[in-house]
């Protein structure tokens, strides 16, 4: 396989808030413009989310919203950086380097909401004789698309046990879809991939081809010992089949945008999607948990001042 992608281009840029000056903004300059929204692939939560949400957002507010998909966090970020995008869904890790392939955003990226948390799932056939990370050495692994979040966290994660893709796997690049599909063939012993539980294409999986997630609890340690930004989750049992929860690493997702993003429409998008956080949650199970008190918890990402307008207003907060 090709090299994998340098990921040491992905650089901290100092995220930090706007003065209150731009709070006193009493008009959206970009009102009569479309949004431009970046989300993943077809069967991973931030598409399913952010069909939803452009619905919301054009029905409710009046803002027309183009949903791109994409390979994951890391291509989300390039389109903030190009000004492909407007507003991006982006794992934290991702969001808190700031940078792709050396190339900054002229103003922070800074964040609208936490919209849920992604479980890190290793998954392998129900049969397989893989029952710990390391196992995963000489195999056929497919280790995230080119652009995801999942190429971060993958490499992170098998460091923890001494493995690197390029040296000990034979490690293929695919997305979701192609990574199913691709294990239901045979022809890749397991994959890598960050979402929310359960993802609609690892449980349609489960009805073709039985899988099981490695357990994680002794990798978590190691690997939130150096990135403080990953937490630790259990993958109930009964997910996908599930005999036993599963311990397992997660991470933040978060709504991010560009900071320059005026104030009153950065409290416009952010307070429509929560008035309708009810059609998110039928969108995808993931979308149960945009609820404002935990929305507003978006570090380490600073929050958008016009996002922190909306949460003020919303009663209880």
């Amino acid at each position: 396989m090709p090299p994998l992608p340098r990921r040491a281009a992905l650089r901290s840029l100092g995220l930090g808030v706007l003065g209150a000056g731009l709070l006193t903004a009493c008009a959206d300059p970009e009102a009569a413009g479309p949004v431009a929204l970046a989300t993943g692939g077809p069967q991973g939560v931030y598409r399913h989310l952010g069909d939803a949400l452009a619905g919301l957002w054009q029905s409710e507010a009046g803002v027309a919203t183009r949903v791109r998909g994409s390979e994951g966090s890391v291509d989300n970020v390039g389109m903030l950086v190009s000004g492909q995008a407007r507003v991006a869904f982006c794992a934290a890790d991702v969001a808190v380097d700031g940078a792709v392939d050396g190339a900054r955003p002229r103003h922070p990226l800074q964040a609208l909401a936490r919209v849920h948390d992604d479980a890190i799932q290793v998954v392998v056939p129900a049969e397989s004789p893989v029952r710990r990370l390391a196992d995963l050495r000489g195999r056929r692994v497919s280790v995230g698309a080119r652009n995801s979040g999942v190429l971060v966290i993958a490499p992170r994660l098998l460091a923890t046990v001494g493995l690197t893709a390029e040296r000990d796997l034979t490690a293929s690049m695919l997305g979701l879809g192609d990574s199913v599909a691709a294990l239901e063939r045979g022809e890749i012993d397991a994959f890598f991939w960050s979402g929310g539980v359960p993802t609609a294409g690892v449980e349609a999986l489960t009805a073709r081809r039985p899988v099981r997630l490695l357990d994680l609890t002794e990798e978590v340690v190691g690997l939130r010992a150096r990135y403080p930004v990953y937490d630790v989750t259990t993958v109930p049992a009964r997910t996908y089949g599930l005999p036993d929860p599963v311990t397992t690493a997660s991470v933040r997702n978060v709504l991010l945008v560009t900071a320059d993003m005026p104030a009153a429409r950065a409290e416009t998008l952010t307070r429509v999607m929560l008035e309708g956080r009810e059609v998110l949650a039928q969108a995808d199970p993931a979308g149960r948990a945009i609820d404002p008190r935990a929305a507003i918890g978006t570090q380490p990402v600073a929050l958008h001042p016009g996002a922190a307008a909306a949460y003020r207003a919303l009663k209880g907060l």
